[in-house]
């Protein structure tokens, strides 16, 4: 019972916190987002490994320009995109009439916080030089993807909170076309919230030397990215994301909220990194997680499967793996997890949350040797296993090779367990006829 009280009082917690309006927001924002960074990883791919395949010199030079122009509309304006989205998605989930503005004032104040004064370096010259009256990419892609993130969510609750003010409001009367009458209402608060970010960045400006994008990565993205998207803490946050999902509650509820921005940020700066020929910062990434924590959906279930179909004598369970072995290819796996059942199924609980982190572990270790290459291709989580390796790697045989390994662990783990779970119902079937 008290057991049971446990799993339940868990249970609530988690689902408030994935309910969490704010925190929604931001899952909604990043699936919008996902295309874009999927499209800059194939252009990544494309530019990096197809081209140089084919073509040489000035041909080569030429054809990679369609991937720095992709990389430029994609990856290295993050920032810039992030802060309206998520303004618009705050501001219809708490049901503003005007979501629109909301989304236009968070864009405005984002760009009012970059800093006035830029270094850059000329073409072809040897010491940068200060210039005003440009917005660098260093300042709206992914550095200031926390940025965007923060001042949309502070810009659009109090852009809320003023508009709600009936004495702020500009109202012209009802033979006003509806855009005229809400640009009019909007006026006041707009005015107060963009004030409200000017006196701030001037002040950061005069008194400090610095900008509010500058704080938020130094003390902000930084510091919680070197713990989150730490060995350590993907294994704690994901296994705790696959636990709830054995309790019947999506694991995006943690993967989502926390890792999965960070992520992102992760694979775009590998992505950039990998496009100029530097060395690539993170092991941890959006793109690493599912090739070795997710093969075939949460908790590795392609590897069920396998071992129910190869040693289950169970009808039922075979029938649940044969239906669950299309989607579950391209790693989609709820007919399994709420057909085999995984779902409150201790006997299943244990390989279903053990595996992901054991096959984290091993792809993380084969990277940092230099076995394989670093994922640095952002590619759809939807790209079926051996495949997503390959790809995800840019080309790296060898990442498929780890994937087999993980693979094969797999069957050893879930194998015990499988014969559990086959026990168990051939005793509930025992039951039930005696019944």
């Amino acid at each position: 019972m008290g057991g049971n009280k446990f799993i339940d009082k868990f249970s609530n917690v988690a689902m408030r916190v994935g309910g969490q309006i704010h925190l929604k927001a931001l899952r909604d924002t990043f699936a919008t987002l996902m295309p874009l960074y999927i499209l800059a990883g194939v252009a990544v791919l494309i530019n990096n490994v197809l081209f140089p395949f084919l073509l040489k010199g000035d041909a080569l030079v030429n054809a990679q320009y369609w991937g720095t122009v992709i990389t430029n509309g994609t990856l290295n304006i993050s920032g810039l995109l992030v802060a309206p989205i998520v303004a618009f998605m705050l501001s219809s989930s708490k049901r503003f009439e005007n979501p629109l503005a909301a989304a236009i004032i968070a864009l405005a104040s984002l760009v009012v916080m970059m800093p006035n004064v830029m270094e850059v370096t000329p073409l072809n010259a040897d010491k940068a030089v200060a210039a005003t009256g440009i917005l660098g990419f260093s300042n709206i892609g992914t550095t200031g993807l926390f940025a965007g993130i923060i001042i949309g969510l502070i810009t659009t609750e109090l852009f809320i909170s003023i508009s709600h003010i009936d004495k702020l409001q500009i109202k012209l009367g009802d033979n006003i076309p509806p855009a005229v009458s809400k640009s009019f209402n909007v006026l006041i608060p707009v005015i107060i919230v963009l004030s409200f970010w000017g006196i701030i960045s001037t002040v950061l400006y005069v008194v400090f030397d610095t900008n509010l994008v500058a704080l938020i990565s130094m003390f902000i993205q930084e510091p919680l990215r070197k713990v989150n998207t730490s060995l350590a803490g993907v294994i704690i946050l994901y296994s705790l994301g696959n636990l709830l999902f054995t309790l019947g509650i999506h694991q995006t509820v943690i993967y989502g909220t926390l890792l999965e921005p960070l992520l992102i940020a992760n694979i775009n700066e590998n992505m950039l990194a990998f496009a100029n020929h530097q060395a690539v910062p993170h092991i941890m990434n959006v793109a690493f997680v599912p090739t070795f924590g997710m093969i075939g959906g949460s908790g590795s279930t392609i590897v069920l499967i396998l071992v129910t179909f190869l040693f289950s004598r169970n009808k039922a369970s075979k029938s649940i793996a044969k239906l669950g072995l299309a989607p579950g290819i391209f790693n989609i796996n709820e007919p399994v997890i709420f057909g085999y059942p995984i779902v409150y199924n201790l006997a299943l609980m244990i390989p279903f949350v053990l595996l992901p982190a054991i096959g984290l572990i091993i792809g993380y270790v084969a990277t940092s040797i230099g076995f394989i290459d670093p994922c640095v291709v952002y590619i759809p989580w939807t790209t079926p296993p051996l495949i997503n390796a390959y790809l995800a790697t840019a080309g790296d045989w060898k990442a498929v090779l780890v994937q087999l390994i993980v693979i094969a662990i797999g069957v050893l783990l879930y194998l015990p367990f499988v014969k559990i779970n086959d026990s168990i119902m051939e005793k509930q079937m025992d039951e039930g006829t005696e019944n």
